[in-house]
């Protein structure tokens, strides 16, 4: 993991009417860093992230993605990050293929980079004779591991993935982190949500929000020391449940 910042968030906040989703939050992510961010549902992971990625402007605070301002420069931030939403994002009435030009366009690849990165993805993820298939006959495991490998046509810079497992069987989460493992050693950042505390024990550096605020924010293993107990899970409910 690289010491150099990727992400630097200072004091920022979302209201939504007299509600705080979040409130007041200051973090930093490194490059090449696997960074969970988690909390229970509800408490503010999701609303945090869609202003990282610039689809929702804070109320307050400032940001950086990749040196762009969230609130300034939204289509730098959007053009050097991949993200991949926690409910499937690909066409299931479109084929692989289809699918990976489709998204390929949009992430402003021309026709010969398009081909060159789909003739390399299939070939990754064993899909040579699937490339025809309707997305929607693919396995749900499937599904995931094509949207995260599209989330990366464009080589961006930091892959944002809200809850990329939920749902998957335990076989294919584990291959799904193998994958993020792969990027992440290439030097990709990966921004990951999650409510599986057994995937937090994968990440670099762990922040656990609760009630919209950031309770805690290290490694694993210090997390656990800190806490003084033998898993993620009983960080997790000492801080989000007051459970001693």
């Amino acid at each position: 993991m690289d010491q150099e910042k990727i992400i630097t968030v200072k004091n920022l906040s979302k209201k939504f009417g007299d509600f705080i989703a979040v409130n007041d939050i200051s973090f930093d992510v490194y490059k090449g860093e696997i960074f969970g961010f988690l909390g229970a549902n509800g408490a503010g992971k999701t609303t945090a992230m869609k202003m990282l990625i610039g689809i929702s402007k804070p109320t307050s605070g400032e940001a950086l993605v990749a040196n762009f301002d969230v609130k300034s420069q939204t289509e730098m931030v959007k053009k050097s990050i991949g993200y991949m939403s926690q409910k499937f994002s690909m066409y299931d009435d479109l084929t692989i293929k289809e699918n990976i030009t489709f998204f390929g366009g949009i992430y402003g690849l021309n026709r010969n980079q398009i081909k060159e990165k789909t003739a390399k993805l299939v070939t990754e993820l064993g899909l040579e004779d699937a490339l025809n298939k309707l997305v929607g006959d693919l396995p749900l495991g499937w599904k995931q591991k094509l949207s995260f490998s599209v989330a990366l046509l464009h080589e961006p810079k930091i892959v944002f993935l809200d809850e990329p497992t939920g749902g998957v069987d335990p076989i294919t989460r584990r291959q799904f982190w193998e994958m993020i493992y792969a990027e992440a050693h290439k030097g990709t950042t990966i921004f990951v949500t999650t409510h599986y505390m057994d995937e937090a024990e994968y990440c670099d550096r762990v922040s656990i929000m609760v009630e919209g605020k950031i309770e805690a924010l290290d490694s694993p293993k210090n997390l656990k020391q800190q806490y003084n107990v033998a898993s993620m899970n009983e960080v997790f409910l000492k801080l989000a449940r007051n459970i001693e």
